[in-house]
């Protein structure tokens, strides 16, 4: 396990006394591949935390394992890269603390649906408010092409070399059935606008925000999507002004239907579909209950909190 922090020289500074150019928030240069769609996703979060001008040390990004959880590495942000699906663990531990952080969390379809699932469904549940992107791009990429729970049904990998047996998990279908949900939408990293925007809807959401973000992986499944990338007709946006609000998008996705978040049944109905990739929310409700409401750890100052921390680590003096 590691912690990766990167801070800008001025800290505890109030939102109004700096104003913060996108570029301020851009960590160590990104190493993935060329074409991945991870590069789409860092910048539309940098476009983010531009335009709500997060305050870097008092932001947190926390990952599991994979090519996407290297995110906090690119980011001038407090980071925390740790282990392989437990991102949500430490996320929820980080926000009980510190629940005045601004809490994003970046796991693969792997991190997430896999070795974390249990901890991602009770991590719903709670409705703690973070921002939480799944990236799905249908294969372990890190570990070089290996079935993930979300691999399309009959796609060779390495660990079956004549084709995935079961179809594949729904993300979003499982996250519109946990008891307690609050938000749940997809977007796609070919639809930057339609991915920032998403973001953006999410960020604002007070409640555990999880958003399914699908991408391609460029060595791996570089024509996983690749229909619907060339043909929008096979996308439905879902509109609704409490949802995703992007008109750019309307001379290019003519399949366009109005939904309601608040649609619990419609937004389920639409989730079990699969002639069209559905965007946007699926679901919304900002009046469930928030875990940290319920269990909030009593403040300590910043000495309290070093000689807590000093009295931890001596426990394991030798």
């Amino acid at each position: 396990m590691s912690i990766s922090c990167g801070l800008l020289p001025v800290l505890n500074l109030d939102a109004g006394e700096h104003q913060y150019e996108m570029s301020e928030y851009e960590g160590a240069k990104a190493r993935w591949c060329p074409g991945c769609g991870d590069h789409s996703v860092l910048t539309s979060v940098q476009r983010l935390l531009a335009a709500e001008q997060l305050i870097p040390d008092q932001t947190m990004f926390v990952s599991g394992i994979g090519c996407s959880s290297r995110f906090p590495h690119y980011l001038k942000t407090y980071g925390f890269h740790g282990l392989h699906g437990r991102a949500l663990p430490v996320a929820t531990g980080i926000k009980l603390h510190r629940p005045e952080l601004n809490v994003f969390v970046v796991m693969g379809d792997g991190d997430c649906t896999s070795i974390g699932a249990g901890h991602w469904l009770h991590a719903m549940r709670y409705n703690m408010d973070m921002t939480v992107m799944m990236l799905d791009n249908g294969i372990y990429g890190l570990t070089k092409n290996q079935t993930s729970p979300t691999t399309p049904q009959g796609f060779k990998s390495n660990t079956q070399p004549k084709g995935s047996w079961l179809p594949p998990m729904n993300p979003i279908e499982i996250a519109l059935g946990v008891t307690n949900a609050s938000f749940v939408a997809q977007t796609a990293e070919w639809a930057p606008a339609h991915l920032y925007a998403t973001l953006r809807a999410a960020y604002h959401h007070k409640g555990f925000s999880f958003v399914r973000i699908l991408q391609r992986c460029p060595v791996f499944t570089p024509l996983i999507f690749q229909q619907a990338v060339q043909d929008p007709a096979r996308i439905t946006l879902m509109v609704h002004d409490d949802g995703v609000v992007a008109p750019e998008l309307n001379n290019i996705y003519s399949s366009q239907v109005h939904h309601d978040p608040r649609d619990l049944a419609a937004a389920r109905a639409m989730a079990e579909q699969t002639e069209k990739i559905h965007l946007g929310v699926f679901f919304k409700d900002p009046s469930k209950p928030r875990y940290e409401e319920t269990r909030r750890v009593a403040p300590h100052t910043p000495a309290e909190r070093v000689a807590l921390l000093d009295k931890e680590l001596d426990r394991y003096a030798v």
